[in-house]
């Protein structure tokens, strides 16, 4: 296995991402307890500072995590994740956006320049899934020219139940700003 691809810090014209820390525990805690955003995640809403803070330092060497951050000031208002998949082909990527901030483009954003950078790395291959009641993930994925792969039934179990995932695919080729 190669070693694990650094977490550059990146910027946009709005964002600088850097990689997040632990100490973004206490900035993005409202947001990873706030149950409606939290709907559609893997696991329930956070219960208090002290897990948002243990689940940031657990180490996953396969995934890189950037805090979105608004040029001029440090405070995490949300964060990309990007692990590999197979080495040196294929990634996936996650996200999420304080409430706050739905609807500015700072999520095609920030988004965007991780895609930037994983392409820029040699990855032929980036892809998400959400859950197919999740339509404002789904047509971010859209608008950033993420294609619809397939509907994998029953893939995952949450808080919520069993859920359906829709798979969403980008190829490098693919790939336009």
């Amino acid at each position: 296995m190669s070693a694990p691809r650094e977490t550059a810090v990146l910027e946009t014209a709005r964002l600088r991402l850097r990689p997040r820390t632990p100490d973004d525990a206490e900035a993005l805690f409202p947001s990873l307890s706030d149950a409606g955003l939290m709907h559609f995640w893997s696991g329930p809403p956070h219960a208090d500072v002290a897990q948002t803070r243990a689940e940031f330092a657990r180490a996953r060497p396969e995934w890189r995590a950037w805090a979105i951050t608004l040029k001029g000031e440090d405070r995490a208002i949300g964060v990309v994740a990007a692990g590999e998949k197979r080495q040196g082909n294929v990634s996936e990527l996650g996200y999420m956006l304080a409430r706050a901030h739905w609807g500015s483009g700072i999520a095609a954003e920030a988004v965007g320049a991780v895609i930037d950078r994983i392409f820029a790395e040699g990855q032929r291959r980036v892809f998400a899934d959400t859950d197919p009641e999740n339509l404002a993930s789904r047509a971010l994925l859209e608008r950033l020219g993420f294609r619809l792969e397939g509907l994998l039934r029953g893939e995952w179990e949450t808080h919520i139940g069993v859920r359906d995932t829709a798979l969403y695919g980008l190829l490098r080729d693919d790939w336009t700003r």
